[in-house]
């Protein structure tokens, strides 16, 4: 019978001594790191997110009419898809007065997608319609609207994109507006609020 043949190891390192032991001279060896001692006395600090004061339990009292409805821009696309207006449509799914805000980068994004999409555009610089200026870089629409609804808890975020939806669920006493069966619906808003149930 042969000699077994052993299985060379790879990429194994050569076994190194620590730069603490002690067969290394003094004045080679590395210090152990030397701990503080903690005062008691002192005050510890904590990073803890501050909880807006305008929410009370799942109610948010900045949410009420006029309602501010921060637009996405494939919900623009969308309702034209369902042949909706706009306005009309927000105000029968609230039944309050809606003023619909969209942001530049959103504006952008729709100015982006070109010819075909020229009514979308149209519908976008509508006079009904508030503007509010960004301060970012870019035309990425999504980043801009959760940073808003996060500082601000005012508005109301229409939007169908399932990533953006998702996103704003984390965000509490932000509803949702979306298109379902050819009509505005909204999600997590107060019973209170007189938002239809569906």
């Amino acid at each position: 019978q042969g000699k077994q043949k052993k299985a060379r190891k790879y990429a194994v390192m050569k076994r190194m001594i620590s730069l603490r032991d002690q067969r290394i001279n003094e004045k080679n060896r590395a210090k152990a790191p030397v701990r503080k001692k903690e005062d008691p006395s002192a005050i510890k600090e904590r990073e803890v997110p501050q909880h807006p004061s305008c929410l009370f339990f799942q109610y948010n009292t900045q949410l009420g009419p006029p309602y501010h409805i921060l637009v996405d821009t494939n919900f623009v696309n969308f309702s034209i898809k369902a042949k909706l207006d706009l306005v009309q449509s927000m105000m029968d799914c609230l039944y309050a007065k809606c003023i619909p805000c969209i942001t530049d980068c959103v504006m952008g994004e729709i100015e982006k997608l070109g010819q075909k999409y020229r009514v979308a555009l149209r519908i976008a610089k509508d006079p009904r319609f508030e503007r509010l200026p960004c301060m970012h870089k870019g035309t990425y629409a999504d980043d801009c609207l959760v940073q808003r609804v996060t500082q601000h808890k005012c508005y109301i975020v229409a939007t169908v994109d399932k990533e953006l939806k998702r996103r704003i669920r984390k965000i509490p006493g932000v509803p949702i507006m979306y298109i379902s069966r050819h009509r505005y619906n909204i999600e997590r808003m107060p019973d209170d609020y007189g938002a239809p149930r569906f």
